[in-house]
């Protein structure tokens, strides 16, 4: 097994067949029968992919012909700490599968397809190879390369760095490492449609540099890091920082437009603008046609799997924010293209940016424009409903040893008295420009305090006939209150 950030495995060895011609056609044979994806050949060698399957996520394989000597290197084509043998198994089985085609084919019909392949490939001269896919990839070798912004690999490593400082910050100042608390994220500019609309417009760009625990950014930056390493020598650094931010605040304008009471916070949002960008280059003709195959699959997977696993409510994954993201990146990749087959053409690309960001604005400016929602003075109304309802429920905090008619007292004059205050803060709220989320929380908030009302007069009623005949009927009732409970907080 091969460990390292970009593993490989390469063998050297001698020319067995001592004619560079003939190992090359049965390589070639080779490649043929084991499906593999071929991107480019002259008569030195050749560069191939292998298959995309639940085992592999596409290696490239290269093979390269010399003075009677053979190199076959297989690589990963992304970031992978483990290859778990693949490498070297890819090796073996081209192997393996050269000296089987040797055993089956006869010197005259190796002849004829030397003869076709120079015809066909006007290789009678040596021919420069052009770099690989993998060559145009930073180099990983180590852990601390990631963070080291070099040629081709420049925006990505900062904006790793700008996340993972931010999240020692956060943890710094008391936040907690695995669940961070909602206010907290707030507190740190996480994404809430209350206040995000109430003038802190900013926090559209801000929650997409926070994450909801050190689980939440290792996964985020890992997924950041492959795509990173793939995309950015392809788009460069202009390009790509556009895109992750374009993207990161459509994701975010998405997410509180669909999840109206969730606070929202992660780059996953940005980072799937990347894979639609990069999807965007696999679908068009822009990249060879071998990448495209080789890729592909893997890229869709990747993106249909975490939207699959969004759809479950439990997962707490805000698939909206990763719906905008990926739909925004998708639209700039296509649109990156004519300047990317152009890239000395400024026109072209100044005028790229300024059409995919245009709609960003206006459809900010419309949205923001719209929901003019009574969010300030609701905010301040939430606050007085859930210290009048801590009020009420101060009667359960009664020692055992409390005597009955303070009991009564209690739940009569504060906690009734205290519940009907709350419905009536309820009643106010109908009266409000509230987003339609927040209106059905209400209507959830109304059945509460009913159900506390008539719990607490059941309850009255039972101390004052000193039975136990109202039992299951405050058991029932108290089992609803929890049923709203858990609707109302997600658990």
């Amino acid at each position: 097994m091969r460990i390292g950030f970009t593993p490989k495995y390469i063998l050297d060895f001698s020319n067995y067949e001592k004619d560079n011609d003939r190992l090359l056609i049965l390589a070639l044979e080779a490649v043929k029968q084991l499906n593999w994806n071929l991107s480019y050949v002259d008569n030195s060698g050749f560069i191939a992919y292998t298959n995309f399957s639940i085992f592999s996520w596409s290696e490239e394989v290269s093979v390269q012909i010399k003075d009677d000597q053979i190199k076959i290197k297989s690589e990963c084509t992304g970031v992978q700490i483990f290859d778990f043998g693949k490498n070297e198994n890819n090796v073996s089985k081209l192997l393996e599968k050269i000296d089987d085609i040797k055993a089956k084919i006869s010197e005259e019909e190796i002849e004829l397809r030397i003869s076709e392949f120079k015809v066909n490939h006007h290789l009678t001269q040596k021919e420069k190879q052009p770099d690989s896919f993998s060559k145009k990839k930073p180099r990983i070798d180590n852990f601390l390369s990631i963070f080291y912004p070099t040629e081709g690999y420049f925006v990505t490593p900062i904006l790793i760095i700008i996340n993972l400082l931010v999240f020692s910050a956060m943890v710094v100042s008391g936040v907690h490492f695995l669940i961070p608390h909602g206010q907290d994220l707030l507190n740190w500019g996480a994404n809430y449609l209350p206040a995000t609309l109430n003038g802190q417009v900013w926090r559209l760009l801000t929650s997409i540099f926070l994450h909801i625990g050190i689980l939440h950014l290792i996964l985020n930056m890992y997924a950041l890091l492959y795509i990173g390493i793939l995309l950015e020598p392809i788009l460069g650094k202009s390009r790509f920082l556009f895109a992750y931010l374009l993207s990161g605040i459509t994701a975010s304008l998405v997410s509180i437009q669909w999840n109206q009471l969730h606070i929202s916070a992660g780059a996953s949002g940005a980072i799937f603008g990347m894979y639609g960008v990069f999807l965007a280059l696999l679908i068009s003709n822009f990249l060879e046609k071998s990448v495209r195959k080789a890729f592909l699959s893997s890229i869709v997977v990747f993106v249909g799997y975490n939207l699959l696993v969004g759809l479950n409510p439990e997962s707490q994954i805000d698939n909206a924010a990763h719906i905008g993201g990926l739909i925004c990146g998708i639209i700039a990749g296509f649109a990156f293209i004519p300047g990317l087959k152009n890239p000395e053409n400024k026109l072209i690309n100044y005028s790229t940016y300024g059409a995919l960001f245009f709609p960003l604005i206006i459809y900010s400016f419309s949205f923001f424009r719209v929901e003019q929602y009574d969010l300030d003075k609701y905010e301040k109304e939430i606050d007085r409903f859930v210290s009048m309802e801590a009020m009420a429920l101060d009667a359960y905090m009664l020692p055992d040893e409390t005597p009955d008619q303070e009991i009564i007292d209690e739940l009569q004059n504060r906690g009734l008295y205290y519940w009907n205050e709350n419905l009536k803060i309820l009643e106010g709220f109908k009266k409000m420009n509230l987003p339609s989320q927040i209106k059905e929380r209400n209507i959830k908030l109304e059945e509460y305090c009913s159900l506390r009302i008539k719990s607490y007069q059941i309850i009255i009623k039972a101390i004052e006939q000193d039975s136990e005949q109202y039992t299951d009927e405050i058991m029932e009732y108290e089992q609803k209150i929890n049923e709203i409970i858990s609707e109302l907080t997600g658990n």
